[in-house]
């Protein structure tokens, strides 16, 4: 499969492209590029990409886009990243961080990191340590006074590397499913 490569400019983006560091896009292969999540990446594998971290309904590409202009629509809080393979404009890795407003320490903001994923063929090139760099940058960038993510034992030596520290624990509470939620 090839496609030719769908630069920033021709696409509509979650967010300014700025806001992922230049420094950081300079680190990556150059048969990669990183960039905010565009209205268009359902049609390049966003949620096939998705799916090595669980089981991943499909809504459709009408739902998908919503769920976009939903996100996009709730100012500063959404900044969800991709990485495309520039051979065949398909995403090879994803993830988001998005922003809580708290009423602590002086009307902080907490950057919570989530969906971090990597194509089974794409792992072992740093690509989910390129992805949580430019995370934790935009994170600290628009003021955030802290980065958390939530992971499974095995996943904490690699988070170490990416400087981050094992602090208390989660709880998770899951609502049932019912026919309706489906």
């Amino acid at each position: 499969m090839s496609a030719k490569f769908t630069p920033d400019s021709s696409l509509d983006l979650l967010f300014p492209a700025d806001l992922v560091a230049p420094e950081l896009k300079a680190q990556l292969h150059p048969d990669v590029h990183i960039r905010p999540l565009a209205s268009s990446d359902y049609r390049r594998g966003h949620l096939d990409v998705l799916s090595v971290l669980t089981v991943v309904t499909d809504p459709g590409e009408a739902a998908w886009v919503a769920q976009f202009n939903a996100m996009r629509s709730a100012a500063s809080t959404y900044y969800a990243i991709v990485i495309i393979d520039r051979t065949t404009d398909r995403i090879v890795g994803a993830g988001s961080v998005f922003i809580e407003r708290k009423f602590l320490r002086g009307l902080g903001s907490v950057g919570h990191i989530e969906d971090i994923a990597v194509d089974k063929n794409q792992q072992g090139k740093k690509l989910g340590l390129r992805i949580i760099q430019a995370l934790t940058h935009i994170s600290e960038n628009i003021g955030c006074y802290k980065t958390i993510l939530n992971c499974s034992d095995s996943n904490i030596p690699f988070y170490e590397k990416c400087g981050f520290q094992k602090r208390e624990n989660e709880m998770a509470k899951y609502a049932p499913t019912s026919p309706s939620r489906l």
